[in-house]
C-alpha cells in the first residue's frame, strides 16, 4: 500500500476516482463503441438488447458523453477517436 492507502493498482479503464460521475450506463456505451461491429444491425441490436436503448437515445447519450472530461478520462482513446470524427463528418457539412 502507498501513503494514499491503496494498493497503487489502477483497474482496467483508468483510475476510480477519474470515474466518479460516470454511471454505468455511461461506462456501457463507451464499451459498445470500444469494439467493432460487422455491421449496423448487430451493433443496434447489441444497444437494444444489451442496454434497452433506442438507438436514437443510445447516440444523444453518446453525443453528451464525448463533451464529459469524465469520459476523455475513463476511456481516452475511445473518446479521441470519436471526437475527430463528429468533427470531420462537421467540416464535411
Amino acid at each position: 500500500m502507498n501513503e494514499s492507502g491503496d494498493d497503487g493498482v489502477v483497474p482496467e479503464g483508468g483510475d476510480d476516482r477519474e470515474d466518479r460521475g460516470l454511471t454505468d450506463r455511461d461506462r456501457a456505451v463507451l464499451s459498445v463503441e470500444r469494439r467493432s461491429w460487422p455491421g449496423p444491425g448487430a451493433k443496434e441490436r447489441a444497444i437494444r438488447e444489451q442496454l434497452g436503448l433506442s438507438p436514437v437515445r443510445y447516440y444523444q447519450l453518446l453525443n453528451a458523453l464525448l463533451d464529459d472530461p469524465r469520459a476523455l478520462a475513463h476511456d481516452p482513446v475511445t473518446v479521441n477517436r470519436l471526437r475527430r470524427l463528429r468533427e470531420a463528418r462537421r467540416a464535411r457539412r
